[in-house]
C-alpha cells in the first residue's frame, strides 16, 4: 500500500510540473483558498485534490501513509537538488517549473504569509498574486530581499532559489495610508503551519523530500464515508472521497468504419446426430413405399414478379388511404377556417347591428329629453326635415286658395313647435345651471394632483384649495331647500362671519339681506315667501366665490383673464353680433377664420335658418380619431380637423357615398387610409362602409388589386382635398407631392395596376 501510495503521488507531483506558470496559494484565511482554486486552470480536471481533512486536531493525507512532519521549512535550502538525489537530468525550464516555498513578512505588521511558488516566475507575477489576496493594487506593492528591493523582472532562480527549497523576503506598502496592509486572519488564530515537508519512498531505498501544502476549506466537508474513531472521534475519510477522479485514457478519433455497420457473418457446418439414418433403394435392398405420402406446396409457385406485383399494390393501397386520410385532414381544416370566417362575418354584423341600434337609441333618448346643445339641433333638424316633407307635399296635392292656407297651417304648427322646443331648453338650461355651478365650485376646490415617478396619484391641499373647499360647503349649506329653521339660520350666520372677512359693496349687500331674512324668520315669515330673498343671497355668495380676491382658485377657471393685457390681446370681434368677445367663444374651426362669428351666433342662425345636425360627423370623427390613435400614437392631422371639415370632405368631396359600394347610410360609413402604410390625411383616406373597410385594410399594393378608372377617380377626391386644405396654414407643413393624376399616370416606382 505505501508503494501504491508512493506512485500515486509522484503523478501528481508529475501533474503539477506540466502546468507551467501556475502557482497555488495558501494563506491562512478561508476566502484565500478560495480564490486560489479560481486561478487554477479550469480545463486540468484531472489533478488530484491535494486538500487533507482536518477533524479533531488530527491531518489525514490521501499522497501516503509514510509521511514525518518537519518543523520549519527553512531547512530544504539544505536538501540536495531532486536531479542529483534521483539521478534523472533536468533541462533548464523544467527546473524553472519547479516549486519553491516563499514566506513572505508584512512589514510593519509582521505578519508571515507562504506561498508555494515557481522559481521561474518574475517578482512581478508574485506581486500580482499577494495584491489579489491582499485585495490591494499590485502598483503599491514592494518586495525586499535581506533589505534591498528586489526588481520585478528578476525571478526567484536569478535570487538564488533552489527547486524544493525556501526563501523569506518582506514586502511593504507605498501608500499605507491609502492602501495598508492587513493580514485577513489574525496570527493568534493559526494553529497548524502551511506548508510541511514529507519523505516519500519512490523506489527500494530511494527517499524523495516533498513539500506538502495544506489548504483549508472555507466550510466543513461533508462526510461522505469512512470511518469514525469511536473513542476520540477523529474522522478517516475514502482516498476516492478527498481525489478527484483519475484521467480517462484517451482512445484517439471515433472510427467510423464499414465493420461497425456491417453485419458479422459465419458459416457453421451442421451435422447430423449418430442415431439418425436415411435408406434408400438400391440394388439388393428393397425399401416398401406403402405409408408414403405426397406432400405438394400450398398455392402454387410465386414468381419475382409476381411477388413484386402485389407489393406495388399494397403500396398502392396504402398510399391511396394515406391520401385519402390527408385529404380528409385539409378538408377538415378548410371546414373549419370556413367555420371561424362565417362566424366572425355573423359577430362582426351582429356588433355593427348593435352598434347601429345603440346610436338610434341614443338618438331617440336626446329626442325625447334634450338636455345639451347637440340635442336642441336634433329636435331643430328634425322639424327642418318635416317642415320641407309638408311643403313638398302641400305643392304636389294643392293649388291656389288651399295651398296658401295649408301653408299657413303649417308655418302655425311650425311656429307651435318652436315655442315647444323653446319651452323645453329653458327647462334644460335652469337644470343643468345647478350641475355647473357645482361642478365649477368642484374643480375650484379640487386639490392639486401629479403622477409620481412609480405611477402613484400625488394630491396636495393648500391654503387656497382649503378656502375654495369651505366656500363650497358654505353654498351648498345655504342652497339647500329642505332645512329646519335653526339650520338655516347656522348657515347663514356662518356666511356672515365669512364676508365680513373684505370690506366691499358686495360682502356688504351680502351682509343686509342676510340680515334681512333673518329678521322676516324670526317674525314668523314662511318659507315660501322667502324664495326670492334666498335665492338673491345664493347668486351673490356666488359672485363672492367667483371673485379671485376672495377665492384665488377660482383665477384659472375664469373665461375673463384679470390681467388687462393679456384680455387685450385675446379679443376679437364676432362678424353677426359685432361684439368683442375672447377666443374661447369661437369654434376653432381648421378651415375658417378665427375672427368670424361668435357660437351664440352660429347656434342662432342654425336654429332660424340652416338647422343641421352634426352628430353623425361627430361620431365617424370619434371613430376615425380612435383608429388612428391606436396605429399611430403621434398622428395630428385627425386631431387637427374639426366637425365642419370632415363634414366637407364628407359632403362635397365624397358626396356621402362609399367609395366601392356606394352606401349612403351615415350610420355604416367611416374613413380608413387608403395607402395602409402612410399616415391618415384628407388626401390618403378612403370613405368605406363597415362591410368593406376589413377586406380594404388587407390589402398591401392598391395598384395591384384595383382596376386603374377606380385609382384614378380616387386620386381625383385626393387632389379635391389636397386643394381645399392647403388654404389652412396649419395644413400646409404635412401636404406631400401629389401624384401626376391629371394625365392618369402614376409615379414612376409605383407598379402597373391590375385589371380587375
Amino acid at each position: 500500500m505505501s508503494e501504491q501510495r508512493g506512485n500515486q503521488e509522484q503523478e501528481r507531483k508529475e501533474d503539477e510540473e506540466t502546468n507551467t506558470g501556475e502557482s497555488i496559494l495558501t494563506t491562512d484565511v478561508p476566502e484565500a483558498a478560495e480564490e486560489a482554486e479560481a486561478q487554477a486552470d479550469p480545463q486540468d480536471e484531472t489533478e488530484p485534490l491535494r486538500e487533507p481533512q482536518k477533524t479533531g486536531g488530527v491531518v489525514n493525507s490521501t499522497a501516503t501513509d509514510v509521511l514525518e512532519t518537519v518543523d520549519g521549512v527553512e531547512t530544504q535550502a539544505d536538501l540536495p537538488d531532486d536531479a542529483e538525489r534521483l539521478g534523472e537530468p533536468q533541462r533548464r525550464d523544467d527546473v524553472g517549473n519547479c516549486t519553491a516555498t516563499v514566506k513572505v513578512m508584512l512589514v510593519p505588521g509582521g505578519h508571515v504569509m507562504t506561498v508555494a511558488f515557481a522559481i521561474g516566475l518574475s517578482i512581478q507575477e508574485l506581486k500580482r498574486h499577494l495584491a489579489s489576496e491582499l485585495r490591494v493594487p499590485a502598483e503599491v506593492l514592494q518586495i525586499s530581499l535581506d533589505g534591498r528591493v528586489v526588481e520585478e523582472q528578476r525571478t526567484l532562480m536569478e535570487l538564488g532559489v533552489r527547486p524544493q527549497g525556501s526563501t523569506r523576503m518582506e514586502m511593504s506598502s507605498n501608500d499605507a495610508a491609502a492602501h495598508p496592509l492587513r493580514p485577513l486572519r489574525l496570527p493568534e488564530q493559526d494553529n497548524m503551519p502551511d506548508v510541511i515537508t514529507v519523505r516519500v519512498q519512490t523506489d527500494e531505498g530511494v527517499f524523495q523530500e516533498v513539500v506538502v501544502e495544506i489548504e483549508r476549506p472555507p466550510q466543513q466537508k461533508a462526510f461522505l464515508g469512512g470511518y469514525r474513531h469511536q473513542l476520540t472521534g477523529a474522522e478517516y475519510h475514502h482516498a476516492a472521497v478527498q481525489t478527484r477522479p483519475k484521467r480517462r485514457p484517451d482512445r484517439g478519433p471515433v472510427v467510423f468504419s464499414r465493420d461497425t455497420q456491417t453485419a458479422d457473418l459465419k458459416s457453421r457446418v451442421q451435422q447430423c446426430p449418430v442415431h439418425v439414418s436415411t435408406q434408400v433403394a438400391t440394388i439388393g435392398c428393397h425399401v416398401s413405399c406403402v405409408s408414403d405420402k405426397l406432400v405438394a406446396a400450398r398455392g402454387g409457385y410465386v414468381t419475382a414478379a409476381e411477388h413484386h406485383d402485389t407489393r406495388l399494390r399494397a403500396v398502392i393501397c396504402l398510399q391511396s388511404f394515406a391520401r385519402r386520410w390527408l385529404a380528409r385532414q385539409e378538408v377538415d381544416r378548410l371546414r373549419r377556417d370556413r367555420d371561424r370566417r362565417l362566424a366572425w362575418l355573423e359577430l362582426q354584423e351582429r356588433r355593427w347591428a348593435e352598434e347601429k341600434e345603440e346610436q338610434l337609441k341614443d338618438r331617440r333618448r336626446r329626442w325625447m329629453n334634450p338636455q345639451r346643445r347637440e340635442d336642441f339641433n336634433l329636435l331643430y333638424h328634425a322639424l327642418e326635415k318635416w317642415r320641407c316633407e309638408e311643403e313638398q307635399r302641400i305643392d304636389s296635392s294643392l293649388r291656389g286658395a288651399e295651398r296658401k292656407a295649408a301653408l299657413c297651417s303649417l308655418l302655425e304648427q311650425e311656429t307651435q313647435f318652436i315655442a315647444r322646443i323653446g319651452r323645453h331648453r329653458i327647462a334644460a338650461r335652469n337644470d343643468n345651471y345647478e350641475q355647473s355651478v357645482l361642478s365649477f365650485l368642484d374643480k375650484s376646490a379640487a386639490p392639486h394632483q401629479w403622477r409620481a415617478a412609480d405611477g402613484r396619484l400625488i394630491e396636495m391641499d393648500n391654503e387656497h384649495t382649503i378656502r375654495a373647499r369651505e366656500l363650497r360647503d358654505l353654498y351648498s349649506d345655504i342652497s339647500r331647500a329642505a332645512v329646519s329653521q335653526e339650520e338655516r339660520l347656522h348657515a347663514l350666520l356662518a356666511v356672515k362671519h365669512t364676508a365680513k372677512e373684505h370690506a366691499c359693496q358686495l360682502t356688504r349687500d351680502v351682509v343686509d339681506l342676510i340680515d334681512r331674512e333673518v329678521d322676516l324668520m324670526t317674525r314668523g315669515v314662511k318659507a315660501a315667501s322667502l324664495e326670492g330673498l334666498r335665492k338673491r343671497i345664493s347668486t351673490l355668495f356666488l359672485q363672492y366665490i367667483k371673485t379671485p380676491a376672495f377665492n384665488p382658485e377660482v383665477a384659472k377657471l375664469l373665461k375673463v383673464p384679470q390681467n388687462p393685457s393679456q384680455l387685450k390681446n385675446d379679443m376679437f370681434l364676432c362678424r353677426g353680433c359685432r361684439r368683442y368677445l375672447l377666443s374661447s367663444d369661437f369654434s376653432p374651426s381648421a378651415s375658417t377664420r378665427l375672427s368670424g362669428r361668435c357660437r351664440a351666433c352660429t347656434a342662432l342662425d342654425n336654429v332660424a335658418r340652416s338647422r343641421d345636425d352634426f352628430s353623425h360627423y361627430e361620431s365617424i370623427l370619434k371613430k376615425l380619431r380612435a383608429g388612428e390613435q391606436r396605429l399611430n400614437g403621434e398622428a395630428k392631422i385627425p386631431f387637427l380637423l374639426q366637425v365642419e371639415d370632415l363634414r366637407y370632405l364628407l359632403e362635397v368631396v365624397w358626396a356621402s357615398r362609399s367609395a366601392l359600394q356606394a352606401s349612403s347610410d351615415l350610420y355604416n360609413l367611416v374613413f380608413v387610409r387608403w395607402e395602409r402604410r402612410t399616415d391618415w390625411s384628407p388626401w390618403n383616406c378612403i370613405l368605406l362602409s363597415k362591410e368593406e373597410t376589413s377586406a380594404h385594410l388587407e390589402v398591401e399594393d392598391v395598384h395591384k388589386v384595383y382596376e386603374a378608372t377606380f385609382i384614378r377617380r380616387i386620386e381625383h377626391k385626393h387632389m379635391l382635398a389636397r386643394r381645399h386644405f392647403s388654404q389652412i396654414p396649419v395644413m400646409v407643413e404635412y401636404l406631400d407631392p401629389p401624384p401626376s393624376v391629371a394625365t392618369g399616370q402614376r409615379p414612376a416606382d409605383a407598379p402597373p395596376a391590375s385589371a380587375h
